[in-house]
């Protein structure tokens, strides 16, 4: 078998070419700025340094290349003879060793058994010529038959048993020549193979890749041509084509202007330590000789100065202070003009300046108090916060400390009348907390007319005392008190009134204590620009806060104080009027005939004087409705209509304003039967905690607010176990600018989950700990019911017969009752009454009667009868022979009335047993007999 050796081909690495990035031109010389048809001969000239660089590289680069083309060729001529003679050997020594060469060699005709194999040898190895001989180099087979018995010549060394290759110079070509034995099992020596490939064959293989390097070496030497022209380019821009000797001049010039310019300049590199400092520079900050080179902050430079130098800020004629020397010191980085990363900093002395300076400061300083007073003084409707921004707004850019001081009234929100010389201390600030000043709350008195501050209200503008220590009228006022503060360094003073459409409001005092600068005239009137937008301020504020109060006086005033008593539920409630005004919000528990209670919530739209009037107007109309003992559906149907002709009566006026949007709901318990009725326009429904600790939205009929539509309204019969708890609530609660509906009645219904065994003032406290706002922009109502059932003995009732013989039967029974609940003593009078209503029913009513008896605070007694007739009081005549019977009940108990209901009608009175028999007032009757 013969195989082929593989030859590997070296590749050479190409370096990409770099990219220099330019940097902006600027012209620092007159040969500078050259016309751009002279570009390509500055480039290529010799006498610039641009020039002299680009010349070396190229030279350098064709050096290189071609020492790099001439070892790569003669590097492969080696490699190929040697791969040559590698194949040579390898091809010898396959068919030396091949199986059969050792038989046919001595076969009786070796020519004829290895002819064949030869020719197939060569042809399938790609070798030259392969021939096989005897040990003594006659060929008994060869590729070329010609050569068959022929003698080799150089093959005796393969005789020895180890085989050799060479370069062979000789017929019919010069090749690259392996010759090796072929031995049998024992090692002797029965023949020899030769192997080879002709020259001519590995220089073809050679002037193959000679393409290749030559266009290597092309690339690489335009390559190194166009990045020598890129880096001289770049040279080029950096010198400006400038030759060594004017760069030489260009330097000289360079350092004569540095130091002979009047400006100091001071480089300092990123670390932080000075680089370059000029004689100006040296002089101005008193610089040792060594400065260069060491950190600018062991320079023994001021320390702001020194500061400044260092961190590497930029600022544009920041004044520093270098000794008795004003310096205005500009910085700006170096990295975008060239060098390393630092800082440059140009110093000028204007200590002349000084003065001028000053005061353009003063001046800005000035005006950007009075904007940050604009801003920041009355961002609150309140009067004493009002104040307290005028006195912080003014500390520490004009004064050390200063003191507000009001008039009672104002602090009130009322108009200030009557004598200035009482003001109440109502802001002090300072830049210390131990200042000997009246502390806030104090009366201030102005007694002495020679104190700075009556001479300021009595003229109406504002009053300097530059120094203290000379003022004798304000020491006069309060000696103990002036010593003590001239002690701890207060001395200078501007009093200001505050005065607002001419009237005066309180008074703003400025005092000076840590800067030595006195107060100027020059102040005054700053002090005055400052009050005056104070004093506007504060008169807003105290508008505000008078028609807050009245609004608020107003609101309270309508809203229940107490609630009444009854036992039908355990109430507790909760009630927050909005933080910026008072709004429409209201409740309340009203006591109905049957020991039943009505509970009552409502939200009218808008904030103001005009919402809690409107909130009055309503909660009264609901009263006088609810003592008609209405179902809820009717009394807000007639609240509907009453809101429907106020807005139409309102909306007839000039300034008149509507209260269209405003919500009820109206609910009525029933401690007898533990059914609740409610209906409800435009508010949330009530949510209910049972007593098993869950929570239940009802089913509620849903109507538009009150004055929208015409439609009936419905209510729902709601059946309560005892012990639940009825939540009523506005939309203040659960609404707010951060929190929607939805999310104020989940978070409702979590804090109530869970708690059967609160008590209702425990639900109010949880309920608002959970879910009040931050800031309220609106009213919230809370009120929690817990609902109580009547005991069954303390209830008794009767049907009644439409025969009048019937009544003392039944007045007997209720007798009997009032024995056993121990109401003994206005038994006669209960059973007077009882006789009275039941005759009644059964002369003018209509079946089923029906008589029913509850003892809870009070005694209720009811008659119902089918009729819907309404009986009245009315004036007898002597000759009359009824109608005296409502009078003896009007004057026994001590409430009476009737209600309707869906079937007819309940006549009704209360007593109270306490109260013992109530002695009847005089008959104003023309003449009665009994």
């Amino acid at each position: 078998m013969s195989g082929r050796l593989g030859r590997t081909r070296r590749a050479s690495g190409r370096p990409a070419p770099g990219r220099v990035p330019s940097a902006p031109e600027r012209p620092r010389h007159p040969r500078a700025r050259r016309p751009a048809r002279r570009g390509v001969r500055s480039l290529l000239g010799v006498r610039t340094v641009a020039g002299q660089v680009l010349l070396l590289q190229v030279l350098v680069a064709v050096l290189l290349i071609t020492v790099a083309v001439t070892g790569l060729a003669l590097q492969a001529r080696y490699d190929s003879e040697k791969d040559a003679q590698n194949r040579s050997l390898a091809a010898a020594e396959s068919f030396a060793d091949a199986p059969g060469t050792v038989l046919a060699l001595k076969a009786p005709d070796p020519t004829a058994a290895l002819q064949p194999s030869v020719l197939k040898a060569r042809d399938g190895s790609g070798l030259d010529f392969i021939a096989v001989m005897t040990p003594d180099g006659v060929r008994v087979a060869d590729n070329e038959s010609s050569l068959i018995g022929r003698r080799a010549q150089g093959v005796e060394r393969a005789v020895t048993g180890s085989g050799f290759t060479e370069i062979f110079e000789g017929a019919p070509n010069d090749a690259a020549r392996a010759v090796v034995p072929v031995q049998d099992a024992d090692g002797t020596v029965v023949g020899l193979v030769s192997a080879g490939v002709s020259i001519d064959n590995v220089g073809d293989a050679f002037d193959r890749h000679l393409p290749v390097l030559l266009g290597a070496a092309a690339a690489a030497l335009a390559l190194a041509v166009g990045s020598s022209a890129l880096v001289s380019r770049r040279l080029r821009r950096q010198t400006h084509g400038l030759g060594p000797t004017e760069m030489t001049r260009m330097y000289e010039h360079h350092d004569a202007v540095l130091h002979a310019t009047r400006e100091g300049v001071l480089i300092i590199g990123d670390d932080g330590r000075l680089t370059l400092a000029n004689d100006e520079a040296r002089r101005l900050l008193e610089l040792p000789p060594d400065a260069e080179g060491r950190p600018v902050t062991d320079l023994g430079l001021d320390e702001g100065t020194a500061e400044l130098l260092a961190s590497g800020r930029t600022v544009t004629d920041e004044v520093h202070l270098a000794g008795e020397r004003l310096l205005a010191v500009n910085t700006r980085p170096t990295a975008p003009y060239g060098g390393g990363s630092g800082t440059v900093a140009t110093l000028r002395d204007t200590t002349e300046l000084r003065a001028v300076s000053g005061m353009a400061e003063l001046a800005r300083e000035r005006l950007k108090l009075l904007y940050e007073a604009g801003v920041r003084i009355g961002t609150s409707l309140d009067v004493v916060r009002t104040a307290e921004e005028l006195s912080e707004v003014t500390v520490p850019g004009f004064a050390d400390f200063v003191t507000v001081e009001l008039l009672d009234p104002v602090l009130r929100g009322e108009e200030p009348t009557g004598t200035h010389t009482e003001m109440r201390r109502t802001a002090v600030s300072g830049i210390r907390q131990d200042h000997p000043l009246q502390p806030v709350g104090d009366l201030i008195r102005f007694a002495v007319p020679t104190t700075p501050m009556a001479a300021a209200l009595a003229g109406g503008h504002a009053v300097l005392e530059a120094d203290l220590n000379v003022a004798h009228g304000w020491r006069a006022q309060d000696p103990p008190g002036a010593d003590e503060a001239l002690a701890y360094g207060i001395h200078s003073l501007v009093t200001v009134p505050l005065q607002a459409r001419g009237v005066v409001l309180g008074m703003a005092n400025f005092w000076r204590s840590e800067r030595a600068e006195r107060f100027e005239e020059e102040d005054l009137a700053f002090a005055e620009e400052v009050a005056a937008r104070a004093a506007v301020a504060i008169d807003n504020a105290r508008r505000f806060t008078r028609e807050h109060a009245m609004a608020v006086t107003l609101q309270r005033s309508l809203l229940p104080r107490v609630l009444p008593e009854q036992g039908a539920l355990d109430i507790a409630y909760r009630y927050l009027p909005a933080q910026a005004g008072v709004g429409g919000d209201w409740f309340d528990v009203i006591p109905l005939p049957g020991a039943r209670v009505a509970l009552v919530v409502g939200d009218v739209v808008g904030h103001g004087l005009h919402a809690a009037a409107t909130m009055g107007r309503l909660r009264t109309a609901v009263h006088n409705f609810s003592a008609l003992d209405l179902p809820p559906d009717e009394l807000l149907g007639h609240l509907d209509e009453l809101v429907t002709r106020i807005d139409q009566e309102e909306a007839a006026g000039e300034d008149g304003e509507g209260i269209t949007g405003a919500t009820c709901l109206y609910a009525i318990y029933d401690p007898a039967s533990g059914r609740c009725s409610v209906a409800t326009a435009g508010h949330f429904a009530p949510a209910l905690l049972l007593p098993d600790g869950t929570v239940d939205c009802p089913e509620v009929p849903v109507f538009p607010p009150l004055g929208l539509g015409n439609l009936p309204f419905e209510t729902a019969e709601l059946q309560l176990p005892e012990g639940t708890q009825l939540v009523l609530y506005t939309d203040g609660l659960i609404e707010h600018r951060d929190r929607d509906v939805d999310t104020g009645l989940r978070v409702l219904h979590e804090t109530l989950a869970g708690h059967p065994d609160r008590t209702p003032e425990e639900t109010c406290q949880a309920v608002f700990s959970a879910m009040l706002p931050p800031h309220r922009r609106d009213d919230i109502a809370l009120l929690v019911a817990r609902t109580n059932m009547l005991d069954r003995s303390l209830v008794a009732d009767w049907d009644v017969p439409a025969d009048p013989a019937a009544v003392a039967r039944v007045r007997a029974a209720c007798g009997r009752q009032l024995e056993r609940w121990g109401l003994d003593e206005i038994g006669f009078s209960t059973e007077l009454m009882l006789s009275e209503l039941i005759t009644n029913a059964i002369r003018h009513g209509s079946e089923p009667i029906h008589v029913r008896m509850l003892y809870e605070r009070c005694l209720v007694c009811e008659v119902s009868d089918g009729s819907s007739t309404s009986p009245h009081l009315r004036r007898a005549a002597t000759t009359d022979e009824g109608g005296r019977g409502l009078f003896l009940v009007s004057q026994f108990a001590e409430r009476w009335g009737t209600r309707y209901t869906p079937t007819g009608k309940v006549m009704w009175t209360e007593q109270s047993p306490g109260a013992g028999p109530r002695q009847p007032v005089e008959l104003l009757l023309d003449d009665v007999s009994w």
